[in-house]
């Protein structure tokens, strides 16, 4: 019978060695992106053989799967307490800012996201089942703004075109601002985002 305590302690340390794995990988993403990053220099930051690190992920995408799906887990969680009361209207903009806010505060998320790290803009993604799961995620951090848009008396097709409508929009203005192009108006993104979303409620409820 394996003792409690020492699976526990098993469990905590083998969720450590992941963790220092996951942040070692980030900083090799970031400085030679997913294409130019490979285990062994993962490894090596990580303070580990590149065997060891097999153990815990089979390749670097699972890796850059695994670190972007704890993100959208943690925009999923800002999401969903953003929107635990209100009118509908009310949850609608506090959906949108919160995934607005988010990736505002953590920039790390948005390039990791929108696979930033020294990829530019272009299609860009890991393997077919890879990419579904972690579409699967997107999209439950998004309910938050589809089930207040249903809840307001739109229909399906309403609801998914406006929360298409705000990742879109968003996306747009934290790129213009992640790399300062919105300085040029003197213009402040989360107002902007504030007043977009606004402007979107007038449209919820029954067509």
């Amino acid at each position: 019978m394996v003792d409690p305590s020492r699976a526990e302690r098993r469990d905590a340390v083998n969720e450590l060695k992941r963790t220092i794995i996951l942040d070692a990988a980030l900083g090799i993403f970031e400085a030679e992106g997913l294409q130019g990053a490979s285990m062994r220099a993962i490894a090596k930051a990580a303070g580990y053989t590149p065997g060891a690190i097999y153990a815990y992920f089979p390749s670097k995408e699972h890796i850059y799967a695994a670190a972007l799906g704890e993100s959208l887990a943690r925009l999923r969680a800002a999401t969903e307490l953003a929107t635990r009361t209100g009118t509908a209207t009310e949850r609608f903009i506090a959906a949108g800012l919160a995934f607005f806010d988010f990736y505002d505060t953590n920039p790390r998320d948005l390039d990791l996201g929108f696979y930033l790290f020294r990829g530019g803009i272009r299609p860009q993604g890991l393997s077919e089942e890879l990419n579904t799961e972690l579409n699967v995620k997107l999209l439950a951090a998004l309910a938050p703004l589809h089930l207040a848009a249903l809840d307001s008396g739109g229909d399906t097709d309403r609801a998914r075109r406006l929360t298409a409508d705000v990742l879109a929009h968003a996306s747009g203005l934290l790129l213009l601002a992640h790399t300062g192009r919105l300085g040029l108006f003197d213009l402040d993104a989360r107002s902007l985002m504030h007043g977009h979303l606004r402007t979107l409620t007038e449209t919820l409820g029954p067509p």
